[in-house]
């Protein structure tokens, strides 16, 4: 199959400083392609770099299976992908990487000679990438995602955003996640739009890129918002898109008040790329994520596994049936089996709410936003959100810790200035029912944060 679609030849693709035309960039992948041939599956040393792209798309047009490394991952987590993966070979920028002991030998993607694009045709149930989860309950599991499922994800996206190769896309997310590499690469390649991608995701940076369609995470839309004149310059743009982590509602209305647009939201996972958005074209609803894309089915289940109503007010673990599925773990049958249920539904370990209108409100993790407290069920979410709203708040983190009485009690940890405990506990309670305020509010001066921005609960101490 041609995951990559047929964009014309001057598309062009930047990374920081340096730009190549889609026709230079098949040429320089088609090197690494012939390079890699038959290569059981490939590491690349991620940088945010047109080396990158090169390699990624060298993988993809050879059939060998793409293992993106972070490349400020530590000595265990890259031994442990790069053992667990198998990659006989480390793809990398030249110099930009030292290969250590033990390491599969290092390709240099620059030192490759161009090659005239064709030879290998991947089919769609071809491995193209092997994508690393982050491992909070383990070591992290690779994720088999063939090219047919990218397809499938990419192709829905550019129906639901009305992606076309008029646009031009800019981000600077990492190269090593869904995010920045499936939808902000191999996306932009698919529909052929030119792409900008701007190193990091610096307010300054996106305000000069001149973009139509912006992909960013909160922590991105909150320092544009926080930089009102970078935020007034992308009123040009037709498409803000925020995921990887729920977008705070007061970010969610600065951003529309600064730009203009009310971002689209999506939801996805490792395993299932991106299954839920709203549309370019519908509503764009603060706090939610819209509804299922084509071909994608979800539903609601309670710890029991008997169906929750679609009420809009009760949660329940999101299940979820899609075309652009994950084919599995790596050599982990048993996790694999665990991960899905009778009749093909995936457990995403999320909890939601679905309303009436088909509408979807993503919690938090079962695991750590689903706070059992007196009998109640209460989201962290709900409560974070209620929380950010004091204007005090700039930051909020909400999770369960034990207590002998209630079972478990709703904690806080909150960045703020010039707002005490009390203060906070206090708006919250009267903003949402009394069962769901903090019981106790830490106050800090930063949060965890992984390299996508999103909030490490496991490191937050209970105190």
């Amino acid at each position: 199959m041609n995951l990559l679609g047929d964009g014309p030849g001057d598309q062009t693709v930047r990374v920081g400083e340096r730009e190549v035309t889609r026709a230079e960039l098949m040429e320089r992948a088609a090197g690494v392609a012939a390079e890699i041939g038959g290569a059981r599956s490939v590491a690349v040393h991620a940088t945010a770099s047109l080396e990158t792209v090169v390699a990624v798309v060298g993988g993809l047009l050879a059939g060998v299976p793409v293992v993106p490394l972070p490349p400020d991952s530590g000595p265990d987590e890259r031994a442990h992908i790069l053992r667990d993966s198998g990659a006989s070979l480390l793809l990398a920028a030249r110099g930009a990487y030292p290969p250590g002991e033990g390491e599969p030998p290092l390709v240099p993607v620059d030192d490759l000679p161009p090659s005239s694009p064709g030879g290998v045709q991947a089919s769609g149930e071809t491995t193209a990438l092997i994508l690393y989860t982050s491992g909070t309950t383990g070591a992290p599991k690779g994720v088999l995602i063939s090219q047919a499922a990218i397809a499938a994800g990419l192709d829905a996206l550019a129906d639901a955003w009305e992606w076309t190769p008029d646009d031009v896309l800019v981000h600077g997310l990492p190269l090593f996640h869904v995010h920045g590499l499936v939808l902000g690469v191999l996306g932009a390649l698919r529909v052929g739009s030119p792409l900008v991608h701007t190193g990091r995701p610096r307010p300054e940076a996106y305000a000069a890129a001149g973009g139509s369609l912006y992909f960013g995470v909160p922590t991105v839309w909150s320092r544009v918002c926080a930089d009102p004149d970078s935020a007034r310059a992308l009123r040009g743009a037709r498409l803000l898109v925020s995921g990887s982590a729920p977008l705070p509602v007061p970010v969610f209305e600065k951003l529309a008040d600064l730009t203009g647009h009310r971002p689209v939201e999506r939801y996805g996972m490792t395993e299932t790329l991106i299954t839920i958005s709203a549309r370019a074209s519908g509503d764009r609803r603060p706090g939610q994520v819209g509804l299922p894309l084509a071909g994608v089915e979800t539903r609601l289940a309670a710890e029991d596994g008997t169906p929750v109503p679609a009420d809009g007010e009760t949660p329940g673990e999101l299940h979820v049936r899609a075309p652009m599925m994950f084919d599995g773990y790596l050599d982990r049958p048993e996790a694999t089996a665990a991960s899905f249920t009778t009749g093909g539904w995936f457990r995403t370990g999320d909890i939601a709410t679905i309303g009436p209108d088909g509408w979807h409100r993503i919690v938090g993790r079962a695991s750590t936003d689903l706070i059992k407290s007196g009998g109640y069920r209460i989201g962290a979410g709900e409560v974070e959100n209620a929380l950010l709203a004091h204007p005090a708040v700039r930051e909020a983190a909400v999770i369960g810790t034990p207590d002998p009485d209630l079972g478990e009690r709703v904690t806080a940890y909150v960045v703020a200035e010039g707002a005490g405990e009390k203060e906070l506990i206090d708006f919250v309670a009267e903003r949402l029912s009394a069962h769901k305020r903090p019981r106790i509010v830490h106050l800090v001066d930063a949060l965890p944060r992984n390299a996508m921005g999103k909030v490490v609960k496991a490191r937050l101490n209970g105190g």
